[in-house]
């Protein structure tokens, strides 16, 4: 059974095709250049873009995987939740594809996907039900209670910002462009002072597992505003450096802090975040009795929080699993494809 699956929820317009369960190609067009111009996503400027490489991403895929698409037995293709304008593209190519040739489409819920993104280069077996997982990304948080394979129950979710919409903001507000993710991570990284805890741990009430993250981005960007000319403009000496290792453009430079202060910035933040998502998560583990753990998501491609999980899972006896590469973290085809497949093999439909 050949599978053909499409992506286009955001900003990356991404086409696998599938063996049966065999990844054959993975091909992913990414809007960053673009939107790094604006500093986020313009949803019309993203369907232009999706609309313009759709085919081309259609036509590596397929030359990469060595077929035709005579060879297709289904078509799968994200189609909720998302940037409306985004899905229309990939939803109008599937559909036009499966009505061409004669074929069957499965509709794909995307944040299930970015869950059996962990299935991917996996066998079955590897993920054990039940079991607790944390689905981080820009737009959405939550924790499921991973009953089965197609049974969950959601125990908590964002109530306003998301990890990775805080990421990004943050470093927004240091001028360091877009996306926020890498950059902070980077900066975070390079910094080897003592982690003080100077942003609060926004837990909301003690057995919660929803999520806020809006009182901690306002929290950062309070810190930058205190900070802000105490070092005078970021291209001294010193910052200047840290401005050109970032690859950040001229025109978004801003005179904000110096590269220390951005250092350390992003190194609380992260670790904050991180100790917020991680705790959530134990919590949810201890409150269902269960010793399996799943981290999903664009942020799960995150080290140090991918770190953080890992050790206190090995310490306390819990079995952790997040995807296997960084690029199945990200929105991609191969997760649509590969959730394809399991429903069709257990008979969960198209």
């Amino acid at each position: 059974m050949f599978i053909l699956a499409f992506e286009t929820s955001c900003d990356d317009t991404s086409v696998a095709v599938f063996r049966d369960r065999e990844l054959l190609s993975l091909v992913t067009v990414s809007q960053i250049a673009e939107h790094a111009k604006t500093s986020g996503v313009v949803p019309e400027i993203a369907a232009r873009l999706h609309a313009g490489n759709a085919l081309s991403a259609l036509d590596d895929a397929l030359s990469k995987a060595g077929i035709g698409l005579d060879r297709i037995d289904v078509v799968a293709c994200t189609g909720n939740p998302g940037l409306v304008t985004s899905l229309l593209v990939g939803k109008t190519v599937a559909k036009t594809l499966s009505e061409t040739l004669g074929k069957p489409l499965v509709w794909i819920d995307h944040i299930e996907a970015h869950m059996f993104a962990n299935f991917l280069e996996r066998e079955e077996r590897d993920i054990e039900f039940p079991c607790v997982c944390l689905t981080v990304s820009w737009g959405h948080n939550e924790i499921y209670f991973w009953k089965s394979m197609f049974e969950r129950e959601l125990l908590g979710e964002t109530m306003d910002d998301a990890a990775g919409e805080a990421f990004d903001k943050v470093a927004k507000a240091m001028g360091l462009g877009f996306p926020g993710g890498p950059v902070i991570s980077k900066l975070a990284s390079e910094y080897d002072g003592p982690f003080r805890g100077i942003f609060p741990l926004v837990t909301l009430s003690k057995d919660s597992l929803d999520f806020s993250f809006s009182g901690l981005k306002t929290a950062v960007k309070r810190e930058i505003d205190k900070r802000i000319g105490a070092f005078g403009n970021p291209r001294d000496t010193g910052s200047s450096r840290a401005w050109k290792s970032l690859r950040i453009p001229e025109d978004s430079r801003a005179p904000l802090l110096s590269t220390e202060d951005m250092r350390e910035i992003a190194f609380e933040f992260e670790r904050t975040v991180a100790e917020i998502l991680s705790k959530k998560l134990f919590l949810a583990a201890e409150s269902k009795g269960v010793k399996s753990l799943v981290l999903a998501g664009g942020v799960s491609a995150n080290d140090f929080l991918r770190q953080t999980i890992a050790d206190r899972a090995s310490a306390e006896g819990y079995r952790f699993v997040a995807p296997v590469s960084k690029t199945y973290s990200q929105d991609n085809a191969a997760m649509v494809g590969i959730l394809a497949y399991y429903r069709i093999r257990k008979g969960k439909g198209t």
